[in-house]
């Protein structure tokens, strides 16, 4: 009995996430505005996502760097925000060997700012790269229930980056990692 009330904690937890991410993709993809959004220091929206995730990296043995600048804002919700850096920074540790580092990093380019979130874990073929960002696509469905998630955290981000004029896009996916970028105007400008 005990190990079935277990399997359906973790299933009723799977369906609470699967829920949750498919209102917020609806409700950006109804482009509703966001009543929240304000100027976000992009460093301390990093800092204070990196903070949430670190036990979980360092449950799975995996270190975290930062390479912050401070004094680039976005116009954005926090919320948001972190939404869609904890979806990326998430992934990097969840899809990484023990001992393996994930890196933020960011910078600012023209009117841009250009978030780096780069890992050492088992990259992304080639292949898969444009789909990756379609809701409920998983490139390895043999170890979906292993990894958990739903397939739509790469979806949300690209819809909070669009929704905010901005892009994802995966840089690089060897078999040595993975690296993402994003790019989001600065105090909400939009990007060409």
């Amino acid at each position: 009995r005990r190990y079935f009330y277990d399997v359906l904690d973790i299933e009723a937890e799977r369906l609470h996430h699967l829920i949750d991410d498919m209102l917020v993709l609806s409700q950006i993809e109804n482009a509703k505005p966001d009543s929240t959004e304000q100027r976000c220091d992009v460093a301390q929206e990093i800092r204070e996502t990196v903070a949430r995730l670190y036990p979980i990296a360092e449950k799975e043995n995996i270190s975290l760097k930062v390479e912050l600048k401070d004094g680039i804002w976005v116009a954005c919700s926090s919320s948001r925000l972190q939404q869609m850096l904890g979806n990326l920074i998430e992934n990097a540790i969840k899809y990484n060997h023990s001992g393996g580092s994930v890196t933020v990093s960011m910078q600012q380019e023209n009117q841009q700012v250009l978030l780096h979130i780069a890992d050492t874990g088992c990259g992304i073929p080639e292949e898969y790269r444009e789909s990756i960002f379609q809701p409920f696509f998983r490139v390895d469905k043999s170890r979906s229930r292993q990894m958990g998630g739903v397939g739509l955290g790469l979806a949300l981000v690209r819809e909070i980056a669009v929704l905010h004029g901005g892009s994802v896009c995966v840089e690089s996916g060897s078999k040595d990692g993975t690296t993402f970028a994003v790019k989001l105007p600065l105090n909400g400008e939009k990007t060409e």
